[in-house]
């Protein structure tokens, strides 16, 4: 069991907590020192302790509420954590070559469904976008997606012909807020159709909405060809 030592760094009180923990030195429930002991105990400061304990607590370890301490969590909660890679990454890291095309380009009224889901006016104009990418010759993944040009003014400048919406949102936005389903869906004749499928099969789909300081930014529907895997870890 590591053993506290002068000069500790974030990690290393971080080793020495969960090793405390493991071995019930400080049993599920407990409530550890404060921060000033903690500190005092490693030779080190309240912000490098404040660091360990949070990142434990983001881990699933801890529990911290303001004025009630640190407490150890009965069942630690494992989270399971992953990068949301560029897709053209996703395809040119398993060794095929990326290909991308705009199928459609549209600007519309925002439908009633988008208005509620994305918190927008109704009738909004928002950016309507529809972009096949594939691996090779074969399809990957087809990608439906809405912007709001209320909280991108350029986006209605932009070009994308020979790169996908995403490629440019990453370089000129980025989001404070994000949220991710997961979900199999059943193709329909036109999702079939790209992704070289039967209508009716069952699709691995993804949907993606982003904020921007409270502003909504774009949602997106990603549907995977047959076959697909995403993979984490705990």
């Amino acid at each position: 069991m590591a053993a506290p030592r002068a000069n500790m760094s974030y990690r290393d009180i971080k080793q020495v907590v969960l090793d405390r923990i493991h071995n019930k030195i400080w049993p599920p429930d407990s409530l550890l020192p404060s921060e000033t002991d903690l500190a005092e105990e490693f030779s080190s400061t309240r912000t490098t302790v404040n660091r360990a304990l949070r990142e434990l607590a983001e881990e699933g370890y801890l529990e911290r509420k303001r004025k009630a301490g640190t407490r150890v969590l009965n069942a630690p909660v494992r989270k399971a954590q992953f990068a949301i890679p560029l897709v053209r990454d996703e395809i040119t890291e398993n060794g095929s070559e990326y290909r991308y095309a705009l199928v459609e380009r549209t600007v519309l009224p925002a439908p009633a469904w988008l208005s509620a889901r994305m918190d927008i006016p109704q009738g909004r104009d928002v950016l309507h976008l529809r972009c096949m990418h594939y691996a090779g010759n074969a399809p990957f993944q087809y990608e439906i997606r809405w912007i709001v040009p209320d909280s991108i003014p350029d986006v209605l400048e932009a070009d994308f012909s020979s790169s996908g919406p995403n490629d440019w949102l990453v370089q000129k936005v980025p989001f404070t807020n994000l949220e991710l389903s997961f979900l199999a869906t059943k193709a329909d004749q036109s999702v079939a159709e790209f992704l070289d499928a039967q209508a009716g099969d069952p699709v691995f789909t993804a949907e993606r909405i982003t904020w921007l300081r409270g502003q909504p930014v774009t949602l997106a529907k990603l549907f995977f060809a047959p076959g697909y895997r995403m993979t984490t870890h705990l």
